[in-house]
């Protein structure tokens, strides 16, 4: 497309193209993503926390001659291609659209409440081998992400594979303007984002909108509220559906499903067949797998593939992690396992998402060969080798024929090549990538699962899994609830309340958090080695840390005369100035803090040291923020902040997690978000937004069958009434499991159900009654981060929540990740 034929598509308010003829190839919406500036249009998009103008500047100091601007924006140089746009995202999908109509091939478009990722990229998996398939990468299901995926069709393209995604009415309808299906598939309908539609007939409905126009729908006809809806709305009369389901009128029948181990056999039959019915075996033991299988396997029948190729098909289905996992690796390293599939796009994520990281500045690549991607062998790996000096990738490791033959492009870089995933684990020693962070970026043919688990630092088999996008997702829902001004503080003491360190304060960081909080000084060293740059204040400015406090630009509170005096006395040996401190006052916790008739001392003080003191911020702590009874009091502490640091410079902050959503006339300067960012609100319909952020995860190490009569565990505390079956976990109170939990009053889940924890917790195991639910030795045992496990255990054993975040200890292994 070229640039003089943008304005007919997008309709501008206004427009300057200083180079009409300019060919637009690549559309950028992250300024940090940015590979070559040539052919690129960037969409500078407004956010709630940012202007996507700001960046304009940058990237046309950096070559970028194409924008779409908000109105307002007063860019406008003379040698560029300028479009001035109400929506800037409008104009994306508008422009998104336009490419899209150049094509005449299958477009397939997904949707649903769950499984849209999986379905779309087993598709991809099945299909890809015969025809070149296009499909969005991970779970670009958005109203930005959508376009985004279109905007990749190609002219070698048979067949293209997008997900729709929504959370609100009236969302869809500018999707599937994007898509324009003409097959479209519905996935399982759940009661994810039921808060955004006042019923499920609605959310049913807006998703259906993605499919008016198609010429056949797909969905599961045991979702009878999906059959009423497609029979009585007016929109898909005639329209020609296709089912999978339990019920003799669907097009594809389930006759039985048989799970024996991690199989499931499903027996099927087709409407209309005269043959007898057939078998798939699917490598998963879930319902929701074989949910997801099905939807692709009638797919596959629709488009014309046979019943033997889509056994075959099932058969060697692999697991899809739709996460990008950080992990500890050997010697030193961090390792960041994105191996689940691979292209260009996912590669240019990759790659991007490697740079930001601020682990080490030494960088590896591990890369295969690059499957089924429609571009001559020669033009693809230029494109990569570009990839790869731009994102300033210090080492690569290129496995595969392809790479091999092709690894004079690479040339000048420090890389070595393999011919094969073996090759390359016969010859390497792990402790080549000392104090390295390494990309793992591999197809699935590859097998890179194999290399992970040679580079992966091995603890024992209990995890902590940190969702790092469920944590920005719930700073996203509370900044909802602030004003346009107000900043954020996020709480990141206890190691960010036993989720991780570094990587957390830099999600939180990337996610555009304005300051974050440590308890003691030595966190705040840890953040500052492991890059991070936002303001930190130090709650607990001990003297012996005052070094490391200045050393590392550490803010601290100074909550009495005697450690502002102390702290003063050091900056003047050091010969600082203006150095940045924060005013704490006691309100009424009657911890830390300045009481109120030490104001007009503590005025004095401060004017006496006003050359040595910048007072960034006065706060205090509210005591009860979450319960109603003591509204009272909690609003007198409010005002008593108000009126005792009327005087003094900077912001006002006194709203915690429960504070933000019940105090909103408080919200002042700032506000501390600390359990409500990690999952965690009082308020139901608050918690109803949230995402639990941490997920512990144990194994089962051994499976026992006992008879009625039998103890188990130290002190004989249980004792079987009927034949039980046990399983023993790989956690105990060394590892934070509260012993209080121990007795049947707390519970795990294994194959999703709930297990009683029985007997004494051991310091290194544990014990779950498993008599009722099928598992094996070997199985995952969820300890909290499903539902509202977390709380339930906690009253169990007689704390809270926080507690149990926290106690889990460091020796367990944490998982970061990114859904995708």
């Amino acid at each position: 497309m070229i640039a003089k034929q943008i304005a007919d598509i997008i309709q501008p308010r206004s427009h300057h193209v200083a180079r009409p003829e300019e060919e637009v190839n690549s559309l950028l919406t992250d300024s940090r993503r940015m590979v070559r500036p040539e052919g690129v249009l960037f969409f500078a998009i407004p956010t709630r926390k940012d202007r996507g103008d700001r960046y304009v500047e940058l990237l046309y100091s950096q070559g970028v001659r194409n924008f779409v601007v908000p109105s307002d924006c007063d860019f406008s140089p003379s040698d560029a291609n300028v479009w001035l746009v109400d929506d800037v995202v409008l104009a994306l999908q508008h422009l998104a659209s336009a490419h899209r109509c150049k094509f005449n091939i299958p477009v397939v478009g997904i949707t649903g409440s769950n499984g849209k990722t999986i379905v779309k990229d087993w598709l991809a998996q099945m299909i890809g081998s015969t025809r070149s398939v296009v499909a969005s990468p991970k779970s670009y299901n958005s109203q930005i992400g959508v376009p985004l995926s279109v905007w990749q069709m190609a002219a070698h393209d048979e067949l293209a594979l997008f997900e729709a995604g929504i959370s609100h009415k009236g969302e869809m309808e500018r999707l599937r303007d994007v898509i324009r299906p003409t097959i479209g598939l519905l996935t399982h309908i759940g009661d994810a984002h039921d808060e955004g539609f006042e019923s499920r007939r609605q959310k049913i409905e807006e998703k259906l909108s993605l499919f008016t126009d198609c010429g056949a729908i797909l969905y599961c006809a045991d979702q009878q509220e999906v059959t009423d809806v497609l029979q009585t709305d007016s929109r898909f009369a005639g329209k020609r559906t296709y089912t999978w389901g339990h019920g003799e009128e669907c097009d594809l029948r389930i006759l039985s499903s048989v799970v024996n181990g991690n199989i499931t056999t499903l027996t099927l039959s087709c409407r209309g067949a005269s043959s007898d019915p057939f078998q798939l075996q699917i490598p998963f033991d879930h319902a929701v797998a074989s949910d997801n299988a099905l939807a692709c396997v009638l797919l596959l029948l629709y488009l014309g593939y046979d019943r033997e190729y889509c056994v075959e098909a099932c058969r060697n289905l692999t697991a899809v992690e739709t996460r990008m996992e950080l992990v500890d690796g050997v010697a030193g390293s961090m390792l960041i396992n994105d191996a689940y599939s691979l292209d260009i796009g996912s590669l240019d994520m990759a790659l991007n998402y490697l740079t930001r990281q601020q682990f080490h500045h030494d960088r590896t690549l591990i890369l295969s060969d690059v499957m089924q991607s429609g571009l001559p062998e020669e033009e693809l790996y230029r494109r990569v080798a570009e990839l790869v000096r731009l994102r300033e990738v210090g080492h690569l490791v290129g496995i595969g024929e392809a790479l091999c033959r092709q690894q004079s492009h690479f040339a000048g870089l420090d890389a070595c090549f393999y011919p094969s995933t073996e090759a390359f684990l016969e010859q390497i020693e792990p402790g080549r990538f000392a104090n390295q962070t390494v990309l793992l970026k591999g197809a699935r043919v590859f097998g890179f699962e194999r290399i992970a688990a040679r580079l992966r630092r091995h603890n024992h088999e209990t995890v902590l899994q940190v969702n790092l996008d469920a944590l920005v997702h719930n700073m996203a829902c509370y900044r909802a609830m602030l004003k346009p001004n107000t900043r954020l503080m996020a709480m990141v003491k206890a190691a960010s309340y036993g989720a991780g360190t570094v990587e957390v304060a830099a999600a939180l960081q990337r996610a555009g958090a304005d300051y974050l909080t440590v308890a003691y000084a030595d966190e705040g060293v840890t953040l500052r080695q492991g890059g991070i740059t936002l303001p930190i204040m130090v709650m607990n400015p001990e003297p012996a840390s005052f070094d490391d406090i200045v050393h590392h630009c550490l803010e601290p509170d100074l909550y009495s005369f005697r450690i502002m005096q102390l702290f003063a006395d050091h900056l003047l040996l050091l010969g600082e100035r203006n150095y940045p401190v924060h005013i704490e006052f006691d309100t009424g916790m009657h911890r830390l803090g300045f009481r109120g008739e030490d104001v007009p001392q503590l005025l004095a003080r401060l004017a006496d040291l006003q050359s040595i003191f910048d007072v960034r911020s006065s706060f205090s702590h509210l005591a009860c923020s979450e319960d109603p009874a003591e509204d009272a009091f909690t609003l007198r502490q409010i005002e008593c902040l108000r009126q005792w640091s009327a005087d003094l410079p900077g912001m006002k902050h006194i709203l915690n997690s429960s504070g933000i959503a019940r105090f909103p006339q408080a919200q002042m300067d700032m506000v501390r978000l600390g359990i409500g960012l990690y999952g965690i609100a009082p308020e139901a319909e608050v918690q109803r937004q949230l995402r639990p952020v941490s997920r512990l995860v144990s194994r089962i190490s051994q499976i026992k069958e006992i008879p009625a009569g039998e103890s188990v565990g130290y002190n004989r505390r249980f004792v079987a009434t009927r034949p039980t079956r046990i399983a023993i976990l790989t956690i105990g109170y060394a590892d934070g499991l509260h012993r209080g939990l121990g007795n049947g009053r707390g519970h795990v889940l294994v194959d999703r159900r709930e297990a009683p924890i029985i007997g004494s917790v051991c310091m290194d195991m544990c014990f779950v009654d498993v008599t009722d639910i099928p598992c094996s030795e070997g199985d995952e045992a969820i300890l909290f981060g499903e539902g509202d496990l977390l709380q339930r255990n906690a009253a169990a054993a007689g704390t809270i929540p926080y507690e149990l975040l926290t106690s889990v200890a460091p020796r367990v292994k944490r998982i970061f990740f990114h859904e995708g």
